[in-house]
């Protein structure tokens, strides 16, 4: 029930709430933290339609801070092939719900430019403030 760090991917909260008030938590979260939601990919929705198979509800939100966007498109623009900053929220077999965070060090580990570091630290830490804020809420 705790929030684990998977470094290599990203951060992780356990919630015990329905579906739609983990995407209301996480949305709010993400605002608070000066991201907005640019893409919400409803992934239950697509296999339905595409494949014709029923999987758990999955979301994928793509998040933007436009202020940490631009400074990394004007550092290096290559860097747009890595965004938006990606939020996954999915339901459990046991009703649980995860709500997982993109680790940006890692994402912007391919990316040789140290310039970028620092950045990858920032938009890190906010995002983590926001993991924290939707498993705050969990009470």
């Amino acid at each position: 029930m705790d929030i684990s760090e998977q470094m290599q991917i990203g951060t992780t909260v356990r919630l015990a709430c329905d579906f739609s008030t983990a995407i209301n938590w996480a949305t709010e979260a993400l605002k608070a933290e000066g991201f907005g939601v640019l893409t919400d990919i409803d992934v239950k929705e697509t296999v339905k339609e595409k494949l014709g198979k029923d999987v758990r509800p999955y979301r994928i939100l793509g998040a933007c801070n436009p202020g940490f966007s631009y400074q990394a498109l004007t550092a290096a623009p290559e860097v747009g092939l890595l965004l938006p900053c990606n939020v996954t929220v999915r339901e459990l077999e046991d009703g649980a719900v995860e709500v997982s965070f993109v680790n940006p060090r890692a994402l912007l580990g391919f990316v040789s430019r140290p310039e970028l570091q620092g950045l990858a630290t920032d938009v890190a830490v906010s995002l983590e403030r926001a993991a924290q804020a939707v498993q705050n809420r969990k009470g």
